[in-house]
């Protein structure tokens, strides 16, 4: 027997460039932890399992971020899935709820990061990218960094593809600057004009370093619950239910296709988004306010098309119609998204589940999307690893 899960608190630590302050991840933790249960007002002693992401990090860095809010015993459980790592605790989180197995659960993710791109911490070994860099190698001649490389790449197919301009993609990183402004967890809070994002430093194909998110430290948590807690602790007017969530890894697409585009995990996001769809009931056109995994701002527009806010190489056409911000059909990453509120790995997709109760409770101050009532969230992994996640307010 299943039951129907909500999220009843959330909190964020503001996100920063690595040495930007001092602190450490048990700090952090404590803060968006603390947070979370304070928002739901429970206590730390009603959480009865923890599921606490993090990709840099040593073995049970988990534990130490949670004793800072107690130590009760409860099974704590580390998760590591790259970029998609917090909303895969939150997947863990909500499964345990979910299946009836405990009524109260804690998602929480962080993360310590070193400056500049990412770079690899085991070099005796096979990196869990290769393949996937090797299948780009194929396409488009390898390049430096990686990560904005396959990102870059898949801009590149989509220009040539479909006709989508230079001016699109970093259309896209003006909007999410703009949006970030009125976010005090934002790491950066700039507004840039499209003349100033095209003539920031380039990065790798149609990307400037003004389209790619940022490395960045801080925390997210979320207060998962079952809807006997809901009841029991007086939370409907503030619980915000999950709908529908599905998690999604690499298909034989992802290779087979012999495209950036789905080496990136445009086919990930497809095949979740339909599941997600399924179970809550909805149409991408039932959505109002969405946060997305725009690690770079080509990943943005990729994605617009594999969740179905438009048909294949349309992308383009949304950003130049204003579809997606306020006003438009969809406001996207009313935080900020990645590329100005920043990408702390392990904390972003806890941040974007708190940006979208906040939205759904009507509760997101300048950034607030009027009428909000349905919530999408999307975080993605390469690697690979897409969670998708739909929401409603309990009482509505």
């Amino acid at each position: 027997m299943t039951t129907r899960v909500f999220v009843a608190g959330v909190g964020m630590t503001k996100f920063e460039k690595p040495g930007a302050i001092e602190w450490d991840y048990p700090q952090m933790a404590q803060q968006a932890g603390t947070k979370a249960l304070d928002d739901a007002g429970i206590d730390y002693t009603d959480v009865e399992q923890g599921y606490v992401g993090y990709v840099y990090g040593e073995s049970t860095s988990g534990q130490r971020a949670l004793y800072e809010l107690g130590m009760t015993g409860i099974p704590i459980v580390n998760v590591n899935n790259n970029c998609s790592t917090g909303s895969t605790a939150l997947f863990l989180a909500t499964q345990a709820v979910r299946s009836g197995t405990v009524d109260c659960a804690l998602a929480l993710g962080f993360e310590k990061m070193q400056k500049g791109s990412l770079g690899s911490t085991f070099d005796d070994r096979e990196q869990p990218m290769m393949r996937h860099l090797l299948a780009l190698a194929e396409l488009q001649e390898f390049a430096m960094p990686p990560a904005p490389y396959m990102f870059g790449a898949a801009g590149l197919e989509h220009m040539e593809r479909y006709g989508t301009t230079v001016e699109q993609f970093a259309s896209i990183a003006v909007k999410n600057h703009r949006h970030s402004q009125h976010n005090p967890y934002a790491q950066f809070q700039d507004e840039y004009t499209l003349q100033e994002i095209l003539e920031s430093k380039p990065i790798y194909g149609p990307l400037t370093k003004l389209q790619c998110s940022p490395t960045s430290d801080g925390s997210g948590a979320a207060v998962i619950v079952s809807e006997r807690f809901v009841e029991q602790h007086g939370l409907g007017d503030r619980a915000v239910e999950i709908v529908g969530q599905s998690m999604v890894t690499d298909m034989n697409s992802t290779f087979d296709d012999k495209s950036a585009i789905s080496l990136v995990g445009a086919d990930m996001t497809r095949k979740a988004a339909e599941r997600v769809y399924q179970q809550a009931g909805i149409t991408p056109d039932d959505v109002d306010v969405i946060e997305l995994h725009d690690c770079f701002s080509t990943n943005e527009l990729l994605t617009y098309e594999a969740l179905g806010l438009c048909a294949a190489g349309d992308g383009g056409k949304l950003v130049d119609a204003g579809e997606t911000t306020y006003g438009g059909r969809w406001v996207v990453n009313p935080s900020g998204g990645l590329i100005s509120k920043g990408h702390p790995l392990g904390a972003t997709g806890l941040a974007q589940c708190s940006e979208l109760t906040w939205q759904l409770r009507g509760a997101a101050d300048k950034r607030q999307v009027d009428g909000a009532a349905v919530a999408l969230q999307h975080n993605i992994g390469l690697g690979g690893a897409v969670v998708i996640t739909a929401y409603r307010p309990a009482q509505r």
